[in-house]
């Protein structure tokens, strides 16, 4: 009990204070873990985080989960998922909360501020998972072709669509680069139960949403809805953005300007990103709402690529090896690319900016995070009073 008890004050330590996205996060969790508290290696921690951004799911959280499982077994996933997500999914809640009384002109422009700051953040992502994935014409050229046709023709369906072709061209076109990793895992997870693991992934993406078309019930439909999209991200935080707009706002659970302006207040909060679902959880029209609809939300969102962490840990060693399983995930790095440029224009471009002064407001917060490299913290506060600021104009 001990055990977990520490894991979990180790992780939420992280989580009230590991601001800026998931690669910072994942910096934060190797200087605590491996060069701090030597739970692991170098070399152990680089094969957990290779594994986390293989598989779809937020990549910082699923790593924090491995890292919990290595040191205590599920019940210590558990606890480091737990102690590094509850800070921001609070925060996300009473979000939800304050955008009921955000009826005033001033906070109308606040949040319209926050709506441009969604953009900015976009944009950056877009720009340095773009450098980052797609360093060749092959991968830059395919993700520019994935952007136009879900520009065109949106659609989760296309989303996946485009994964699986983006894996399929990396099989057969891409290596992967650099030797095979060395380093064991370690983890003591059994064969039989990270094959539970598994079955129980691909079980719940086929049942939740025949089991919420057969009962109606809202809690069941809301479940369905974030664990979907969860188990369809690859890339991280940002990449769940397009999929989140098409569950909860294109059918009218959640409103346009509100699903926006929560996406910017949740980059002025530490830990995960995905903590984004606790907010649309609360408001959401469907299900029960409040406190229990945020908690929903966040375990259906979350769940899906823990479940994955927990089920490929005894067999990562052996896949990753291979130079073909490593062409795959450059080509779906590749897709992923593609699907934020999609998004960028599609729901946050569109939704946001409505005129010339927007898009000023939104090209210098691109500016503040991307090229002058300010806290985000500040850019929130920049974006907030501008905002607040053309209320008066």
């Amino acid at each position: 009990m001990m055990n977990m008890l520490g894991i979990f004050l180790a992780f939420l330590r992280l989580g009230l204070t590991s601001f800026g996205g998931p690669i910072a996060h994942l910096g934060y969790f190797r200087a605590e873990f491996v060069n701090r508290r030597k739970w692991l290696t170098n070399e152990a921690y680089a094969d957990i985080v290779a594994l986390s951004q293989f598989v779809p799911g937020p990549a910082s959280s699923q790593t924090g989960f491995a890292l919990g499982v290595l040191r205590g077994g599920p019940a210590g996933g558990i606890a480091a998922w737990a102690g590094f997500t509850l800070p921001s999914a609070l925060l996300m809640l009473l979000a939800a909360y304050g955008l009921h009384y955000a009826g005033s002109a001033m906070a109308q422009g606040v949040i319209h501020g926050l709506k441009l700051l969604a953009v900015a953040v976009v944009a950056q992502a877009v720009w340095s998972m773009g450098r980052t994935l797609c360093p060749d014409r092959q991968r830059a050229g395919f993700a520019f072709a994935v952007a136009a046709v879900l520009i065109a023709v949106p659609g989760g369906l296309l989303q996946l669509a485009a994964i699986i072709l983006g894996a399929m061209l990396g099989y057969f076109l891409l290596r992967g680069a650099g030797q095979p990793p060395t380093a064991p895992l370690g983890t003591k997870t059994g064969h039989k139960a990270a094959l539970a693991a598994i079955f129980g992934f691909f079980l719940l993406l086929a049942c939740l949403p025949i089991a919420a078309a057969i009962s109606g019930n809202g809690t069941v439909e809301l479940a369905q809805a974030f664990y979907r999209a969860g188990a369809l991200v690859f890339g991280g935080g940002h990449v769940v953005l397009p999929l989140l707009q098409e569950a909860v706002v294109q059918p009218g659970w959640v409103p346009a300007g509100d699903f926006l302006a929560g996406y910017g207040a949740a980059q002025a909060l530490p830990g995960p990103l995905f903590t984004f679902a606790a907010f649309l959880g609360a408001k959401a029209s469907v299900g029960p709402g409040g406190p229990i609809g945020a908690l929903v939300a966040v375990i259906a969102i979350f769940l899906p690529g823990l479940l994955l962490v927990y089920g490929a840990l005894p067999f990562w060693d052996r896949l990753r090896a291979k130079s073909r399983a490593r062409g795959a995930l450059d080509g779906v790095n590749a897709a992923v690319a593609g699907i934020l440029g999609a998004a960028l224009y599609q729901p946050v471009w569109t939704s946001s900016v409505l005129g010339p002064v927007d898009a000023a407001l939104a090209l210098l917060g691109f500016a503040a995070l991307a090229v002058a490299k300010l806290p985000v913290l500040l850019v929130v506060a920049f974006a907030a009073a501008a905002g607040a600021a053309g209320t008066f104009l």
